[in-house]
């Protein structure tokens, strides 16, 4: 069956008000919409590894980078959507589809840390930040009714593309706490909460001869965005949805589905005891740039409330 929908499809746009009964229908769409596509949108990085850092191409030390970013940011949009092994999308048996897009009220551009060029980009795309912080959804909020909602646990097939701050900033929400101390522990609590069945399409680039970022994927697979706009979490998230869908019925995916590895998620894919063995890295130095980065990005915020 074709991936494309006849029905037109429209994004739920949750806020504070309707969050309880959007997670309702998630939760009965769920026995018939096993896969789960989800995108986030947030306020950049503020913490950047010089060249040197990414060079390496090393998963702890973009964890760390990921985790001392994730930790100081807040969420500002997540966007679901479910869809059954074929493609197709929940419609509630009306004359249309449906996929979801979640409104943060967390994030206040007047208090908290962002970068400047991320959060201009997101204005242009229509992401209204003052609506979201005087209707939006508290993320504990959110936190509950996604753990009572059946989309946590491993019962699910998640699909994403470049998801390590996605599922950063999920976890995050999900334990309101700081993320793991380390990849190992963060890697286990992936497997706790999103079980094992996890597939970013970037991280598998290779196998499939994709390059770039997921406007290029889907233009080389000949994917069209069929709802909402770029960089917003709704609409990114169908698109990954449908990309996937693509990838999932070429000769390439059949042939090397048995083989891909659970828990790959791009940049964090290789676990620690391999890096080790590899690098014989003494991790202060990275530490040590870090924590200075944080002291200087603190300080920084200080200035700014005076």
């Amino acid at each position: 069956m074709s991936i494309f929908v006849n029905k037109p499809v429209i994004v739920r746009e949750v806020f504070a008000d309707n969050l309880e009964y959007e997670f309702m229908l998630i939760r009965s769409a769920l026995h018939n919409y096993s896969f789960v596509s989800m995108d986030t949108e947030f306020p950049g990085t503020i913490f950047k590894p010089e060249k040197r850092f990414v060079q390496l191409g090393n998963p702890e030390v973009n964890y760390r980078f990921m985790k001392v970013n994730v930790d100081a940011l807040k969420i500002i949009q997540l966007g679901l959507t479910l869809s059954d092994s074929e493609g197709n999308l929940p419609d509630f048996g009306t004359p249309f589809c449906y996929i979801w897009e979640f409104n943060f009220k967390d994030f206040d551009i007047e208090k908290d840390q962002y970068d400047k060029e991320s959060i201009e980009l997101l204005k242009r795309q229509g992401i209204d930040l003052t609506r979201n912080k005087k209707k939006g959804i508290y993320s504990r909020d959110f936190a509950m009714m996604f753990l009572i909602s059946g989309l946590g646990f491993g019962e699910l097939t998640w699909v994403t593309f470049h998801s390590a701050y996605d599922f950063g900033y999920l976890l995050k929400i999900l334990t309101q706490h700081p993320l793991p101390p380390d990849l190992k522990s963060f890697m286990r609590h992936m497997t706790y909460y999103f079980g094992c069945r996890i597939f970013d399409i970037k991280y598998n680039f290779k196998i499939f001869n994709l390059h770039g970022g997921l406007e290029k994927v889907a233009k080389t697979l000949n994917v069209a965005r069929v709802a909402g706009l770029s960089h917003q979490a709704g609409s990114d998230s169908l698109l990954i949805l449908y990309c996937f869908m693509r990838i999932k019925n070429m000769k390439a995916f059949k042939q090397c589905n048995q083989n891909l590895p659970a828990l790959a998620l791009y940049g964090l894919a290789r676990p620690r005891e391999e890096v080790l063995k590899e690098k014989g890295k003494d991790w202060k130095e990275v530490d040590e740039k870090l924590e200075a980065m944080k002291i200087k990005g603190t300080v920084a915020v200080t200035e700014k409330e005076r």
